[in-house]
């Protein structure tokens, strides 16, 4: 088990592979804002856990249990910023996602996914939400 911050270094490490360009240390410290060292030191934690095979100087390339984790990642930071845009939250989507991410447990993230596509599905139902949340808003009922 990853911790998120090492979750955050596979996703975009993931995410710059799948452009088809060559990952570098440079690239994930300007994605994650971070300095060239956290990198380093999260490289070489990846490729102790077989996500990645990292050595210096190198191409960065993921293993099979990376590009499956990495996927993963990728994925359910998308249904959550979909999931976010879907019940109209008025917040910064992808802070908010990446804010969630690593705390969501699989029951919760399978619930999810499930909304999504239901409202997907079923795009009626999804409208009468929208409606409702006006409704709501102009009453100015919501409670939390």
């Amino acid at each position: 088990m990853l911790s998120p911050s090492l979750e955050d270094y596979l996703e975009e490490i993931y995410r710059i592979s799948q452009s088809g360009e060559t990952v570098r240390v440079t690239d994930i410290a300007a994605c994650l804002n971070v300095s060239l060292p956290s990198v380093t030191r999260a490289l070489q934690k990846l490729d102790e856990s077989n996500h990645i095979m990292y050595r210096r100087y190198k191409d960065i390339i993921l293993t099979e249990e990376g590009k499956k984790l990495g996927h993963f990642l990728v994925e359910r930071n998308r249904i959550i910023r979909e999931f976010l845009k879907l019940i109209g939250s008025k917040c910064d989507v992808a802070a908010e996602a990446e804010a969630m991410e690593h705390y969501l447990s699989m029951p919760t993230l399978k619930a999810i996914i499930n909304f999504v596509n239901f409202s997907e599905k079923y795009p009626l139902w999804l409208d009468k939400y929208k409606g409702f949340c006006c409704n709501e808003e102009d009453k100015g009922e919501n409670r939390v």
